[in-house]
C-alpha cells in the first residue's frame, strides 16, 4: 500500500489554448441555463399536472428553500420580478449569483486565468444558515410574503 497517494505519471490535461476553446464549456453551461429557463417560461408551472409537487410539501404541507422555485422563474422570465420575489426570493438571490459567478468565469477563462472558485467553510456555513433561516421564516404565520 506503500506509494499509493503518490501517483505522479498522469498529468493534468493542458488548457485549451484558443479563445473559443476556453469559453466552450461556459457557453455550454449558460446553454443549458437558458434552455431550462426557456422551458420554465414555456410550460407555465401554475397550471397543474405540468410539474411534480414538492416531496416535503406534500408530506409535511412545509415549505422547503426551493417550494416556489419554478413559478419563480417563470415571472422572472416573463419580467415579474415582483412575483418572482413572492414565489421565492431565495430562488432569484441565486440567479443573480449564477450570473455573477459565470459573467467572472467568462472573464477569467477569455484571459486565459485560472477558474477555480474555491468557497471557504465560512461561507459555506452563512449560506446553509441564510437559507435554514429562509426556511424556518416563510413556514412561519407572520412571513405570508415569502411562502409562494
Amino acid at each position: 500500500m506503500r506509494g499509493v497517494n503518490a501517483d505522479t505519471s498522469s498529468a493534468a490535461a493542458p488548457a485549451p489554448t484558443s479563445l473559443r476553446g476556453r469559453l466552450a464549456v461556459p457557453a455550454g453551461v449558460m446553454a443549458a441555463v437558458l434552455g431550462a429557463f426557456a422551458y420554465v417560461g414555456t410550460v407555465d408551472p401554475n397550471q397543474p399536472g405540468h410539474y411534480p409537487v414538492c416531496p416535503l410539501y406534500r408530506l409535511t404541507g412545509l415549505y422547503c428553500p426551493g417550494c416556489g422555485g419554478l413559478r419563480g422563474a417563470h415571472a422572472f422570465v416573463h419580467g415579474d420580478l415582483l412575483a418572482a420575489l413572492r414565489d421565492n426570493a431565495a430562488g432569484v438571490a441565486a440567479y443573480l449569483a449564477f450570473a455573477v459567478v459565470w459573467t467572472v468565469w467568462v472573464v477569467r477563462a477569455a484571459r486565459g486565468r485560472s477558474v477555480r472558485i474555491e468557497l471557504r467553510p465560512v461561507p459555506m456555513w452563512t449560506l446553509g444558515a441564510l437559507l435554514l433561516v429562509f426556511t424556518v421564516v416563510r413556514n412561519l404565520p407572520f412571513a405570508d410574503w415569502l411562502r409562494p
